[in-house]
C-alpha cells in the first residue's frame, strides 16, 4: 500500500470515527459519567458529569472530523482545555498523581471501543480493526492533552503557592502610629525583593506611615541585584512621603555594600530594629526612656 493510499484510508477511518462519536454521543456520555475520571470530579450531580463527558465527546468528534487525530493542537481540543484544566486541578487537589490521572483517562477506552465494535457489526462490509486503531490513537492524543494540562495546572499551583509563601514570609507590621516595619528573614532574591517593595509601599499608603523600617537582621547575605532593590525600595518609600530606615545590617552585608560601591549616605541606618523604632519615635516627638539602664535617660 502506498503512502497516498494509507493516508486516504486513515482519512476515511477518521471520518467514520467522527460520525460514530456524534451519533453515539449520549450513550458514550452516560458510560463515561460512571468512570472514575468523571465520577470523582463531578460528585454533586451525575447530570453534570454526563454534560461534561458529552462536551469531551463532541471535542473528540471534531478532532476526528478534521483529520488531526494525532495533533494536540487540533482546534477541536480548544473548547475543552479549560474543562480539562478544572478536572485535572480537582483530581490533583484530591491527591491523584499524574500517573493515576493518566490511568483514569486510559480507562475511558474499553467502554467506547466495545460500543464502536457493536456499532460497526451492523454495517455491511465494515471492518472494525482499522477504526478501532484510529479510535485508540485519538484517545491516546486525548491522554497526552490531559497530561499536558495536568502538568500546566501543577506549574500554576506551584507558582501561586510560591507567591503566597513570599507574601507570608514578608509581613508588614504596624509598630506605632505612622511607623511600619518589614522584618526580613532568610535569603533575599530578586522576586522576594520585589514583593518587599510592593508590600511596604502598600502599607505606607494604607497606614499613612511617615516611617518605614526595613530590618534585615535575619538576612545572611545579599548580592548586588538585591542590594539595588533595597535601595530602590528606600527611594520609592521616600517618594511616597515616608522616610525609610534600614536596620540590622550584618558585617558581611556591610562589606558587600562597601565592595559594591553603593552610597548609603542618604539612608538612615541603625544597628537594630529597636534602635530604628526609637529613632522614628523620637522624630515624631516621643521620648523613649530606658528604665532598665543605668542612666535612665531618654534615648
Amino acid at each position: 500500500m502506498t503512502d497516498q493510499e494509507s493516508a486516504a484510508n486513515r482519512g476515511t477511518s477518521e471520518r467514520v470515527i467522527g460520525d460514530f462519536l456524534q451519533r453515539r454521543r449520549e450513550q458514550i456520555s452516560q458510560r463515561w459519567a460512571d468512570e472514575p475520571l468523571f465520577r470523582t470530579v463531578f460528585t454533586v450531580s451525575r447530570d453534570e458529569a454526563v454534560e461534561a463527558a458529552g462536551a469531551l465527546v463532541e471535542a473528540l468528534a471534531a478532532v476526528a472530523a478534521s483529520g488531526r487525530s494525532e495533533d494536540l493542537r487540533a482546534p477541536g481540543f480548544t473548547g475543552v482545555r479549560e474543562q480539562l484544566m478544572r478536572m485535572a486541578a480537582s483530581r490533583a487537589r484530591a491527591g491523584a498523581t499524574p500517573a493515576r490521572i493518566a490511568d483514569e483517562v486510559a480507562a475511558l477506552r474499553p467502554s467506547i471501543t466495545d460500543l464502536l465494535i457493536a456499532d460497526l457489526a451492523g454495517s455491511d462490509g465494515e471492518t472494525s480493526g482499522p477504526h478501532v486503531t484510529t479510535l485508540t490513537v485519538l484517545l491516546g492524543t486525548l491522554r497526552l492533552a490531559v497530561m499536558e494540562t495536568v502538568l500546566s495546572s501543577g506549574e500554576e499551583i506551584i507558582e501561586r503557592q510560591r507567591l503566597q509563601l513570599l507574601e507570608v514570609a514578608t509581613p508588614v507590621i504596624k509598630l506605632w502610629n505612622g511607623i511600619v516595619a518589614v522584618p526580613l528573614i532568610g535569603t533575599l532574591d530578586s522576586a522576594r525583593s520585589q514583593v518587599v517593595m510592593e508590600s511596604l509601599l502598600d502599607a505606607v499608603v494604607a497606614q499613612q506611615a511617615r516611617f518605614a523600617i526595613l530590618d534585615i537582621t535575619g538576612v545572611p547575605t545579599v548580592d548586588s541585584l538585591v542590594a539595588q532593590h533595597l535601595m530602590k525600595t528606600v527611594a520609592a518609600a521616600r517618594l511616597m512621603g515616608a522616610e525609610c530606615i534600614v536596620s540590622g545590617i550584618r558585617p558581611a552585608i556591610a562589606q558587600t555594600i562597601v565592595h559594591l560601591g553603593l552610597d548609603l549616605g542618604s539612608v538612615v541606618t541603625r544597628a537594630s530594629l529597636a534602635d530604628a523604632l526609637a529613632y522614628a519615635l523620637h522624630q515624631q516627638g516621643a521620648v523613649i526612656v530606658d528604665r532598665a539602664g543605668d542612666g535612665g535617660g531618654p534615648r
